[in-house]
C-alpha cells in the first residue's frame, strides 16, 4: 500500500545527529531500505521534517520504518495510506 510516511525531528536531538554525522546516515539508511517514489524534506511546526512516500507491504513492517526515527531522532512519526490520481480514479470509478 503507498504510505506517506511524515517524521518531525526533535529539534535538540535533530541537532546533536547533525553534529554527529548521525542524521545523514539514518535518512540514507531509510532510502536505502525502503526506496521512496518520492522523498522531501523541510521544516513544519518549527523542526526538521522529512516526507516520504513509499510501499508499505504489510503492517508488520511498522516497527522497522519507525524505530530508528524514534530512537536516533525522537522523532514524531505518522504513517499514512494515500492515493496518487490514478488510485483516486479507480477508487471512484468503483463507486458506480
Amino acid at each position: 500500500m503507498r504510505t506517506l510516511l511524515r517524521a518531525r525531528m526533535d529539534t535538540r536531538a535533530g541537532n546533536e545527529a547533525l553534529r554527529n554525522g548521525t542524521l545523514s546516515k539514518v535518512v540514507e539508511e531509510m532510502i536505502e531500505r525502503l526506496h521512496p517514489e518520492a522523498a522531501y524534506f523541510t521544516a513544519l511546526d518549527g523542526g526538521r521534517t522529512c516526507l516520504l512516500v513509499f510501499d508499505m507491504e504489510d503492517s508488520s513492517q511498522m516497527p522497522a520504518v519507525c524505530e530508528k526515527l524514534f530512537t536516533e531522532m525522537e522523532a514524531e512519526v505518522e504513517l499514512h495510506p494515500v492515493m496518487n490520481a490514478d488510485d483516486l480514479k479507480k477508487g471512484l470509478a468503483a463507486l458506480r
